[in-house]
């Protein structure tokens, strides 16, 4: 599967994210050209944030936060695992 973007809204703000597929099954989140993390679905078919130590970077760095950066700065969380996750599947659902 091809990477692809979607939008993730905070209040007024966007921000657009590339999903990565990989072949274990996990989603790439970057972000700004950085790796934020990874997503996956669990055996009960809700999303949750794959370990940091088992998100393979390839060759993209690992995305850091810049405070003094016109952008919003976006951490994983449970609620941003979940709206991820939301736009995954609508994704996979028009591809």
């Amino acid at each position: 599967m091809e990477p692809f973007n979607i939008k993730v809204g905070f209040g007024a703000d966007e921000v657009t994210l590339t999903i990565l597929p990989t072949t274990e099954g996990h989603y790439l989140v970057t972000y700004f050209g950085g790796i934020i993390g990874a997503v996956k679905r669990d055996s009960d078919e809700q999303w949750e944030q794959v370990p940091d130590e088992e998100v393979v970077a390839s060759d993209l760095p690992l995305y850091s936060p810049d405070l003094n950066a016109d952008r919003l700065n976006f951490v994983l969380c449970e609620h941003t695992v979940n709206l991820i996750g939301e736009e995954i599947m609508a994704e996979l659902k028009d591809s």
